[in-house]
């Protein structure tokens, strides 16, 4: 049986990386698959995941000789922690490797927004449309409000980012202390305040039971008029529903969806934002690049190394 069990998507350089020092099962699909997952992490020592697996009780009863799990990305809301510490499996994120996709994701989908649709015409044009008119009112991102809601290590590098475009950047975060230095980068606020002021609100924070429904009918009520609302972080941080009502009537100008409740979509989700033409829905890819994949999966690699050393490695 392996050592290292890979049930996820994974940067084909650093799984060869694995591959050549250990034995390793890699299967892209297995985390779906709970019964087969369970039978392969028997022996192993070391998980590398994204998202999809859920690491649980359950798993890890299946893995009793388990060490480590690396995680290839940031949150753990697939974790149990408490499971985890229980079992003396220590957990380790790719903190900061996918930040620079991540915020590009935030500044292009704003910009595209903020332009009312302007950068996807093509079709209209190609159908012998020309709604220059109707596509002409668009604003720029200078000079606006970027309000960044969770100030980690993605939430530093969008605020850098905005900055660079001539946003003020204002920010919260419900744990950074008031003398951090990372508030070098922005101009620190309450959430109230924060959802007042900015024109474009992105959120960084991770799915908490004080996060579910963050933003809600409440918050986009008190939201400026012409908003755009980005959610690169988890599913349930805005209420889905609510924020589809708040595009259907006008409430905000746009919003830009890359994570949901429920991963696929289900069609009753997807019913909630038919028919509209100011939002961007994505596949929980903000953070999912050529470049982002390498790095989250040298940093597993790194862990993995770091954690069994060379104790099972392969030979030659």
């Amino acid at each position: 049986m392996a050592d290292v069990v890979i049930p996820e998507f994974m940067d084909q350089e650093a799984a060869d990386l694995l591959q050549a020092e250990y034995d390793v099962h890699w299967d892209r699909g297995l985390f779906a698959r709970r019964p087969e997952l369970f039978k392969h992490v028997a022996d192993a020592r070391a998980l590398v995941v994204r998202n999809g697996t859920q690491v649980d009780a359950e798993l890890l009863a299946a893995a009793p000789k388990l060490k480590v799990v690396a995680r290839m990305g940031v949150g753990l809301d697939n974790f149990d922690l408490a499971a985890c510490k229980a079992r003396g499996v220590d957990v380790f994120t790719s903190i900061g490797a996918n930040a620079i996709s991540v915020a590009e994701y935030v500044i292009v989908t704003a910009m595209i927004l903020l332009r009312r649709q302007a950068l996807l015409s093509t079709a209209a044009l190609v159908a012998g449309e020309w709604p220059r008119e109707k596509l002409a009112g668009g604003v720029e991102l200078a000079g606006r409000t970027m309000g960044i809601v969770g100030f980690g290590s993605i939430g530093q590098v969008a605020a850098a980012k905005a900055k660079s475009m001539g946003m003020d950047v204002i920010a919260y975060d419900a744990v950074m202390p008031a003398d951090a230095p990372a508030w070098a980068g922005a101009r620190r606020v309450d959430l109230d305040t924060l959802i007042a002021e900015a024109d474009v609100i992105s959120l960084h924070c991770p799915l908490l039971p004080e996060t579910v429904d963050l933003i809600g009918a409440p918050q986009f009520a008190r939201m400026k008029p012409g908003v755009v609302v980005i959610n690169s972080a988890r599913g349930g941080i805005v209420n889905e529903a609510d924020c589809a009502a708040a595009l259907r009537f006008g409430r905000i100008v746009g919003a830009a969806l890359d994570s949901f409740t429920s991963e696929p979509i289900t069609k009753e989700i997807g019913a909630l934002f038919e028919g509209l033409n100011n939002v961007i829905l994505t596949p929980h890819v903000a953070g999912v690049t050529l470049e982002s994949n390498k790095r989250i999966g040298m940093a597993a690699v790194d862990t993995v190394r770091r954690v069994l050393g060379a104790s099972g490695r392969r030979a030659g």
